[in-house]
């Protein structure tokens, strides 16, 4: 890899082959240093704000799915007008660019749906000003549970699980209402997670049917403290980002591709884990966990995986079980239940800056390329990359990175111009490639992998 690097673009774009040497290309660019306009974010964001919408969500008593729709203090129904009111009066300080709706349906009767039921997401849509084509979604649910899951009767505060994720979604939504984003971003309150994902499920088959342009979503599911409080060390500065590799909708056909050429670490979710590690907020610690989600339990996330849409989980480093899916109560001493007095509200406030810093950068620079594909007509130690030039207004041109096949991050880059194919003196046997684009901001996309093709 320490040999020149020799690029041959497209005939319509240069005369000649445009050679780099190879200093150019010894390593991928640091993560950019947060605009003015980022900066601005993520001071913004206030923990006080965020431990007020925990310990209103918590009052309610209990937010199960099947608790009641109409009680104006008590119950789902009481959170729903709640976040909604809220969303709304965020909307009204964003000259017209935020809308707020109720997406309710009527879920059938299912293992833990005894009979139909409506369920709602409480969903805030942040219009992009250049691509609104372009959705980057952000979900936390706010149903919650007992240790029985059909217990719709018994409080269930859910402070961390799942009031911590819908306040850092209220909160982004707040503080970005105001901001003029060139891409579409989704703020949405979902509901029916501990039934079995229902909200979610509906939210993102909306999109699938309307063909909708959804290139990430984030869930925020229990990333109430770095704390566990169970005697191991803290972990304040740190939040887990669950990414699979291969993707959930994969079909036999792409299966048989991806074994073929080795793509396991290389699907759009891991594409995305890399982008939010590399612009993750200094002081906070990104740990990029590859798999879809942990072991026996799953979140909102998956529902968008299962449409082909990259997507990814944030949750708390280290969890106690004691202060998820119990009933409140002390037992032998300890103390069980999802109680406010376990969060951490800082700590809630670092992963929304992780948020916002991911989505902001996603949203103000060029959508992932399209079409990416590596030429395997023939056998050469060369590799020929082609893709479909964005249609971005302020697309400056593209990067082509690549790394060792056992290295887990992008470790070469190098520029090569507003040029849909480029050849690089690198046999494509011995790396793996990516193409990114760039704005004339510096702005960068998630890379994409390159697929087989003549």
């Amino acid at each position: 890899m320490d040999r020149r690097t020799v690029l041959s673009l497209s005939a319509s774009a240069v005369a000649a082959p445009l050679a780099i040497p190879a200093a150019a290309h010894a390593a991928g660019p640091p993560a950019r240093t947060p605009d003015a306009r980022l900066r601005a974010i993520l001071r913004e964001i206030d923990p006080k704000r965020i431990e007020a919408t925990v310990r209103r969500l918590a009052a309610f008593g209990t937010r199960h799915t099947l608790s009641s729709q109409t009680d104006p203090v008590r119950g789902i129904g009481a959170a729903r007008d709640w976040i909604f009111d809220q969303l709304q009066g965020y909307a009204s300080r964003s000259a017209g660019r935020m809308t707020v709706e109720l997406q309710s349906f009527v879920q059938p009767v299912s293992p833990r749906i005894p009979a139909p039921t409506t369920i709602t997401n409480v969903i805030a849509t942040l219009r992009g000003s250049v691509t609104p084509e372009r959705i980057y979604v952000v979900t936390g649910h706010y149903d919650s549970r007992a240790s029985d899951v059909m217990d719709a009767e018994s409080d269930a505060p859910g402070a961390d699980d799942d009031a911590s994720g819908v306040a850092v979604i209220m909160e982004l939504a707040r503080v970005l209402a105001t901001a003029e984003s060139e891409a579409t971003l989704v703020f949405a309150a979902v509901a029916g997670e501990e039934q079995g994902l229902y909200g979610s499920d509906h939210m993102a088959q909306a999109y699938k049917e309307a063909n909708a342009d959804v290139q990430a979503m984030f869930s925020n599911d229990i990333v109430g403290t770095g704390d566990a409080h169970d005697g191991t060390r803290p972990a304040n500065r740190s939040v887990r980002l669950f990414v699979e590799g291969v993707p959930s909708s994969e079909t036999p056909a792409q299966a048989n591709t991806r074994r073929s050429v080795g793509g396991e670490n290389d699907g759009p979710s891991r594409q995305l884990g890399r982008f939010v590690d590399d612009v993750a907020p200094e002081g906070m610690d990104v740990r990029v966990i590859w798999r879809r989600d942990r072991y026996l339990r799953g979140s909102d996330h998956i529902s968008f995986l299962l449409r082909g849409y990259p997507a990814g989980r944030f949750t708390e480093p280290r969890e106690n079980f004691a202060h998820e899916h119990q009933d409140v109560r002390v037992e032998n001493g300890v103390q069980y239940g999802d109680l406010v007095e376990f969060c951490d509200f800082d700590y809630i406030a670092r992963v929304a800056r992780v948020n916002a810093a991911a989505l902001w950068s996603l949203a103000q620079a060029p959508g992932t390329p399209r079409g990416v594909v590596i030429d395997t007509t023939r056998l050469t130690n060369e590799t020929t990359l082609r893709w479909q030039l964005g249609a971005e207004p302020d697309l400056a041109g593209y990067e082509v990175v690549w790394r060792e096949t056992t290295a887990p991050d992008w470790e070469h880059v190098v520029r090569v111009g507003k040029v849909s194919e480029v050849t690089i003196d690198i046999s494509k046997d011995n790396v793996f490639f990516g193409v990114r684009a760039v704005d004339t901001s510096g702005n960068r996309s998630p890379a994409a992998a390159p697929q087989p093709a003549s």
